[in-house]
């Protein structure tokens, strides 16, 4: 059963201006609570009736003022009306709500939505999202609250005050405080856009604030080994095991494009026998959770006959004994260094070299390179496409050739 209001008027006795009058409030009373509100008027207290709760005089101050107490009576019960055919309840925080003219929709905070978009994430790692992913977003949460803490002061804000120099600030701040790169600012500043079209997309938000940003990442060269410099380093025999051991899994990468984070979790049970009787990796990419097949090459099988035995692979149900990310890329940039490469070497850049030495310069079709990395889309793969000038300059080599006088195809073409 809906509860109705009732309003009443008296006037403050404890308070009185300089000449004597005294102010006048509405109660508006609901299930033995109380609200009380300012009407602003101001009376004689020898003309105020307390029964009635209104002027008793009959002079033309005294019916305008009771004629601006009734209205502000059936204003109360306007936005009691209100209230219920909104199908809100009537109670007397609404309508201090209504009399003041706030807003009833709940406030949403910024980092409040960002904090439950990652607890779900959390949630769901392993099943639809890797453990990597979550640490983007956790470390993208951690940066935007530094960045309203060094521009507003402030660790939350209103959803409904995102702005387009909100946006740009947090930009400058990501390349000016953290010092980050251009597309590493474009990663974190992709990530803050899925919470704010979270927003949006629950109405919260109203104006897409990344409107007119741009936000393009640069194309930046990616280190590959070319042939020469791959048969150095598996040529080169270290004295010390770990150092065999991290080359190992660097060159088995180098022949499969396996990732990180793919060839550490890689396990027995993934390496299966494929259509064409040899084996094959059948496993998916932790970073997109793309199904990725790649047929087993000679040089990749016999690093893992060689740790068939391994006692850490055996005890863990892995493939290769690999390291941690840090550990591996440090030992890598001795073997750079003892194999004379002056390049700047990670354990990435295995995966660009299956890309474009050991796949794509032999002639294997981007379409099949691009299936076993495990990429969505093609065009991340043509990526690699562009920046093999070794193979155009080897393929123009041969073609000059046939070009050249007494070629059978100079002779031909006269």
């Amino acid at each position: 059963m809906t509860q109705t209001i009732s309003v009443a008027f008296f006037a403050r006795k404890d308070r009185a201006t300089n000449d004597g009058l005294k102010p006048v409030f509405m109660r508006i009373s609901l299930m033995n609570k109380r609200l009380t509100l300012a009407t602003k008027i101001f009376v004689r207290p020898n003309e105020w009736s307390d029964q009635n709760g209104k002027l008793k005089t009959n002079s033309e101050e005294a019916r305008r003022v009771n004629k601006m107490l009734d209205a502000f009576k059936m204003r109360a019960f306007d936005y009691q009306r209100e209230l219920m055919n909104e199908g809100k309840g009537v109670t007397l925080e609404n309508m201090k709500v209504k009399w003041y003219g706030l807003s009833l929709e709940r406030q949403r905070m910024l980092m409040e939505v960002f904090k439950q978009h990652n607890e779900q994430m959390k949630a769901l790692v392993n099943r639809e999202f890797s453990p990597l992913t979550l640490e983007r977003y956790e470390t993208s949460f951690r940066h935007t609250q530094e960045f309203m803490k060094w521009k507003y002061k402030i660790e939350d804000i209103d959803v409904k005050k995102l702005n387009y120099e909100f946006i740009a600030d947090y930009e400058f701040w990501l390349k000016s405080q953290r010092k980050c790169d251009h597309n590493t600012t474009v990663k974190y500043l992709s990530n803050f856009k899925k919470i704010v079209h979270i927003c949006i997309k629950n109405g919260w938000l109203d104006r897409d604030p990344f409107v007119g940003f741009k936000m393009t990442k640069r194309e930046v060269e990616r280190p590959f080994l070319v042939e020469e410099e791959l048969n150095r380093i598996i040529n080169k025999k270290f004295l010390a095991p770990r150092m065999n051991q991290v080359k190992d899994i660097f060159i088995f990468c180098c022949y499969t494009g396996l990732a990180y984070a793919d060839v550490e979790k890689l396990t027995r049970e993934e390496i299966t026998t494929g259509i064409d009787g040899e084996k094959w990796i059948w496993t998916s990419r932790q970073k997109t959770d793309t199904a990725t097949r790649i047929p087993l090459l000679p040089q990749a099988l016999e690093i893992l006959d060689r740790y068939k035995d391994d006692p850490q692979c055996v005890n863990k149900g892995r493939l290769l004994p690999v390291l941690s990310n840090q550990k591996m890329n440090t030992y890598l940039k001795e073997i750079a260094d003892a194999c004379d490469i002056t390049k700047k070497m990670t354990f990435h850049t295995a995966r660009h070299t299956f890309a474009t030495t050991v796949t794509l310069s032999n002639g294997v079709p981007i379409e099949t390179v691009s299936k076993m990395l495990g990429h969505r889309n093609l065009k991340t793969t043509q990526h690699y496409a562009k920046i093999l000038d070794l193979k155009v300059s080897e393929d123009m080599k041969k073609l000059r050739n046939k070009f050249r006088p007494n070629s059978g195809l100079s002779s031909s073409a006269q």
